[in-house]
């Protein structure tokens, strides 16, 4: 096993599944058999989940709406989607506990490190919602900081391609994967991986991470065991 403790990232928009909005069951389940899988192989696993199948802050500001109360409509999508990734788990027998980054009891406890370190050591799955709890800062990054607070040996960014690539692999089909890539590469190049705070945050403080296609059933287990389904990013 070459990780003892993950923050898994996953996307909003993978939710959807078919759907094109919202919540997909069947993703949800996915999601949910395979994580379940992880933490019975011995991993601990904290979760952040983006919101874009529901609102996403920056494209509502372009469209009239004051950018931090769009943002903060985005943490609240965030908070939707863990609990249904929460309800999920849960029904397929395995424990998971709620945080948010911002006061919401009796929805979510109230995020502390110490909190989600200690329901991650019981067994259970920490999904960490509402972003950072601040507006202007991306789920990306909120992914980045409670992968380091949380003393995560690696943060998985769970996405629908296998892996960082020269350019968009859906719009150039030259473009070529990367097995590694250093974090100066990502940002040198200005590759789409996640945004620049979040890269940086990861460079900082040498909190390596993995980028995989999470909606293919079986990458996180093959991911966990060692095998190359993705791109790792690392100094």
């Amino acid at each position: 096993m070459k990780f003892k403790r993950i923050l898994l990232k996953l996307s909003g928009e993978s939710l959807m599944g078919e759907q094109g909005y919202g919540i997909d069951s069947k993703r949800l389940a996915s999601y949910a058999a395979q994580i379940k899988e992880a933490v019975a192989s011995g991993v601990e696993i904290a979760i952040v989940i983006g919101g874009g199948n529901i609102f996403r802050g920056l494209s509502g500001a372009s469209k009239g709406f004051d950018r931090v109360k769009g943002d903060q409509m985005g943490m609240l999508a965030t908070v939707i989607n863990s609990l249904a990734l929460s309800s999920a788990l849960e029904a397929a027998g395995q424990p998971a506990q709620v945080f948010t980054a911002i006061g919401m009891f009796p929805i979510g406890e109230p995020y502390s490190k110490w909190k989600a370190i200690e329901a991650m050591k019981q067994g259970k799955v920490a999904i960490i919602s509402g972003g950072t709890g601040n507006p202007y800062f991306t789920t990306d990054t909120g992914s980045a900081l409670r992968a380091i607070e949380t003393e995560a040996d690696v943060m998985l960014k769970g996405t629908r391609v296998d892996g960082i690539y020269t350019a968009d692999p859906e719009k150039d089909p030259t473009a070529e994967k990367f097995d590694t890539i250093s974090y100066d590469e990502v940002l040198s190049r200005n590759l789409k991986v996640m945004d620049i705070t979040a890269t940086a945050l990861c460079k900082e403080n040498s909190m390596p991470i993995y980028v995989f296609n999470m909606d293919k059933e079986g990458n996180l287990a093959k991911m966990l065991a060692g095998d190359n389904v993705g791109t790792y990013v690392h100094a």
